[in-house]
């Protein structure tokens, strides 16, 4: 990972025309805990996979409210998160001050997409090291689900996860996704959980103190669901044995699960 002169500055370009403090940045959000996302016609829900430094400490919080519209799924540095959780948060209170109703989700996403470039291309700046996946609904528009990076970029998905062994979600995603569209929030919710079990590093399994969920949709404002509240969807999971064909690492990305 050295590279010597050319990676001691987010502004000094390598011979071969790469920025190597942000793709240092992207590293840091390939290293973060598993975050997926995915969406229906009606739904958005974001799932995430918390971390704790040892047994004697609580589970790092990997999803964030932003507005009763939208939350966040965080993978990366989670002290950037919560600087970008604290902007996007005063974004949507001053539209809805100055305009009387929610912000736009791609609006938003827009601003912090920019709000992230800006760090690329000035020396008194370091890029944010965490990519987000925004899960919204517009009251215009429906839902929506978002990916962020470090870059700049940000990209609107039908699913998507990140993080560290999110091939193995990415595989569950691609097989099912074309079939979300009509799908009611319980079931949504079933293949988050199916997806992020793959996802879970070692001998470990998907339970109620690592997992964690997150719904916004039509008529439903932005929940939570964790511990006791996600049991009941865990225990059908176990049922079922397990997320089954999600399991693998390899597979290819399709269309709607691109990653650049």
């Amino acid at each position: 990972m050295f590279r010597n002169q050319y990676d001691t500055d987010v502004t000094v370009w390598s011979p071969e025309g790469r920025l190597l403090q942000v793709e240092y940045a992207m590293e840091s959000v390939k290293q973060g805990s598993a975050c997926v996302g995915l969406r229906s016609s009606n739904y958005v829900v974001i799932g995430a996979l918390k971390r704790s430094v040892n047994e004697m400490s609580s589970h790092q919080k990997k999803i964030m409210e932003i507005d009763s519209h939208m939350g966040i799924a965080i993978a990366g540095l989670t002290a950037d998160a919560r600087s970008l959780a604290k902007w996007m948060r005063n974004e949507c209170l001053n539209h809805k001050y100055v305009y009387g109703e929610s912000m736009p989700s791609k609006r938003l996403c827009d601003d912090l997409a920019d709000r992230h470039q800006r760090t690329t291309q000035t020396y008194v700046r370091r890029p944010y090291g965490v990519g987000l996946l925004v899960g919204a609904y517009d009251e215009a528009t429906g839902p929506h689900l978002y990916q962020t990076c470090p870059s700049g970029n940000v990209y609107e998905y039908f699913a998507t996860s990140i993080g560290a062994r999110s091939q193995s979600a990415k595989t569950y995603l691609e097989k099912h996704y074309e079939g979300f569209d009509n799908t009611e929030k319980d079931e949504l919710i079933m293949h988050a959980l199916r997806a992020l079990s793959g996802c879970v590093q070692g001998d470990g399994e998907l339970n109620k103190d690592n997992g964690s969920i997150a719904v916004v949709g039509k008529d439903q404002k932005f929940i939570l669901i964790e511990n006791d509240e996600l049991s009941v969807y865990l225990d059908k999971l176990d049922v079922e044995g397990g997320n089954g064909e999600g399991e693998g690492e390899g597979g290819n990305d399709g269309d709607a699960m691109e990653e650049s």
